[in-house]
């Protein structure tokens, strides 16, 4: 274990690398920004990763889902996931459940965690009410077109600062994808690693027409 994760323990010491294999999350979505996500936290000594998706792999989704071949179409995208990051990384356990986000919330698995990977915004205002409801932090992630959000809620409210309604994604970079699982996956990693974390604050990335990546912040806090 060790010499797996030498250099994350260089960077904050054995103990608190030891203290991430009690850490639990929940990834609900795992498309685009949810096998990012995987992959990016799944080889960091996170003892328990559980992965929501009733979604299978088409063909479409390959070029900005990193996990998934052309092989892989026709196959659920949770459990994908969970056999990518146990072939990875064998200090982690990782669970598909094939089912939505209403289903898995009537389970009452306690994570440490959740993150937003989904692409709608019904999806993410619920999480938001179940994860206040059970008292829970979470990481909102969103990307469109060439650029993306990212706000670890605490104890703002989802529905009081986007307009929660139906509406059809436009196109997707896939770099993009990438970029805002990226940033979603660090705070999520400090967080659990115990280090300071900027709350109920958004940050918005966008790269302009000339290809300059732009970032834009502000407090969301009641």
């Amino acid at each position: 274990m060790e010499e797996y994760f030498h250099r994350q323990i260089k960077l904050w010491g054995e103990e608190t690398q030891k203290s991430l294999q009690s850490k639990k999350i929940a990834i609900i979505g795992a498309g685009g920004l949810g096998s990012s996500l995987s992959f990016a936290l799944g080889a960091t000594g996170i003892g328990e990763i559980h992965i929501v998706d009733f979604d299978e792999v088409s063909l479409h989704n390959i070029h900005r889902q990193i996990t998934f071949t052309t092989e892989d179409e026709g196959k659920n995208k949770a459990r994908l996931n969970a056999q990518m990051i146990e072939k990875r990384c064998p200090y982690t356990k990782a669970v598909a459940h094939e089912c939505n986000f209403q289903e898995w919330s009537k389970k009452g698995i306690e994570v440490d965690l959740i993150i937003d990977a989904t692409d709608n915004l019904m999806t993410r205002d619920e999480i938001d009410k179940y994860a206040k409801k059970v008292n829970t932090p979470w990481l909102y992630g969103s990307v469109e077109a060439f650029n993306g959000q990212v706000c670890f809620f605490e104890k703002a409210s989802f529905g009081d600062f986007f307009k929660v309604k139906p509406r059809t994604p436009a196109g997707i970079a896939a770099p993009i994808v990438m970029h805002i699982a990226s940033l979603q996956a660090n705070l999520a990693l400090r967080y659990l690693a115990g280090l300071s974390v900027k709350k109920d604050f958004v940050y918005y990335l966008y790269f302009n027409d000339e290809g300059e990546l732009n970032l834009q912040k502000f407090s969301i806090s009641m």
